[in-house]
C-alpha cells in the first residue's frame, strides 16, 4: 500500500510540475514582454516542462506495471485510453513551441533580432491549446477514479 501511495504521489507531483511550467510558458510568451532574457527563459521552462511530461509518463507507467490494480484493469478502462490519447495530443502540440524556442535562442546567439509579434502570438496559441487540453485530462482522471 505504501508503494502504491508513493507512485500516486510522484505521479501527482509530475502533473503539478507540468502545469506550473506550462503556465509559466503561457504567461511569458507575449510579444510585449519579449526580450533576450525571456527567450532564454522560455527555452529553459520548455526543457523543464518536457522533463515533467517524461516524469508524468514514467510514473504513470510505473503505476500501470507495479500498481495494485495492474495493467489488465487499466487497459480495460475506456477513460484510460481517452486520457492517454489526450496526453499524446498534448505531447504532439508541444513539439512546435519547443522547436520555435530553440530556434529563437539560436537566432539570438547568431545576432538575429527578437521574434516578431505575429510569431510570438502563433507560438503562444500552441501553448494555450496545450494549456486547455491538460485540465481535460485531469477532469477525466477524476471521473475515472470515481468509477465512471
Amino acid at each position: 500500500m505504501t508503494f502504491e501511495a508513493l507512485l500516486a504521489a510522484l505521479h501527482l507531483l509530475a502533473v503539478l510540475t507540468l502545469v506550473v511550467f506550462l503556465s509559466s510558458q503561457a504567461a511569458l510568451c507575449r510579444a510585449e514582454w519579449m526580450n533576450a532574457a525571456v527567450v532564454r527563459r522560455l527555452a529553459r521552462l520548455d526543457l523543464i516542462y518536457g522533463l515533467a511530461a517524461l516524469a508524468l509518463l514514467l510514473t504513470g507507467l510505473a503505476r500501470l506495471y507495479w500498481g495494485t490494480k495492474g495493467m489488465t484493469w487499466y487497459v480495460s478502462q475506456p477513460l484510460f485510453h481517452v486520457k492517454m490519447t489526450l496526453f499524446v495530443l498534448v505531447a504532439l502540440l508541444s513539439i512546435k513551441p519547443s522547436l520555435t524556442f530553440r530556434r529563437w535562442v539560436r537566432g539570438l546567439a547568431a545576432g538575429q533580432s527578437l521574434p516578431d509579434a505575429q510569431e510570438v502570438g502563433r507560438t503562444r496559441r500552441w501553448i494555450m491549446v496545450q494549456a486547455h487540453v491538460v485540465p481535460v485530462i485531469a477532469v477525466i482522471a477524476v471521473f475515472w477514479a470515481r468509477g465512471m
